[in-house]
């Protein structure tokens, strides 16, 4: 009897390839910790591993390892033992992986927003996700995104108003 693996060869890596950066994007911006995105991103493809799913369609399988991204930040936002830890450094829980201080400010203004605007703003801005697939991969209505984009953005500007914009 002949056991058949998962995946294909090289299937998993052409994924992980394809989606890493959106998987890793995703967590990052909802823990805002590199440590936490580094679990998420693991534990993602991991899940994606183990399931064994096949996809008739690419889209298919991108908003299933967004659903997954989003269900494990879940997972390790809310462990009790994640309560208890406090950082090494101040500040790491904003730390950037971007090289310059302008996409830092940004950034850091980006992971300030309540979560409610936070991944709406990251998904579209980021991901070029449309508000429709914002709306399925988040479970609310396509009103609702174009509304939590709205206000992200004024908080943004808000928040970053005299070193971006003449006001």
């Amino acid at each position: 009897m002949e056991i058949k693996p998962l995946r294909a060869d090289g299937e998993m890596e052409a994924v992980i390839y394809t989606y890493q950066n959106m998987v890793y994007g995703l967590a990052f911006a909802r823990t805002g910790s590199a440590y936490d995105a580094d679990d998420v991103f693991q534990e993602t493809f991991l899940a994606y591993f183990r399931s064994g799913k096949s996809f008739r369609e690419e889209e298919h399988r991108k908003a299933w390892l967004l659903r997954t991204t989003l269900h494990m930040c879940k997972r390790v936002t809310a462990s009790t033992w994640r309560r208890k830890i406090v950082p090494l450094e101040e500040g790491e829980a904003l730390a950037a992986p971007f090289r310059e201080e302008p996409e830092n400010e940004v950034w850091k203004a980006l992971q300030a927003l309540e979560e409610d605007y936070r991944l709406p703003i990251y998904l579209f801005y980021f991901e070029e996700l449309s508000t429709q697939e914002i709306a399925q991969v988040l479970g609310i209505r396509p009103g609702t995104v174009r509304t939590r984009l709205s206000r992200g953005r004024e908080q943004l500007r808000n928040t970053l108003k005299g070193a971006y914009f003449d006001e």
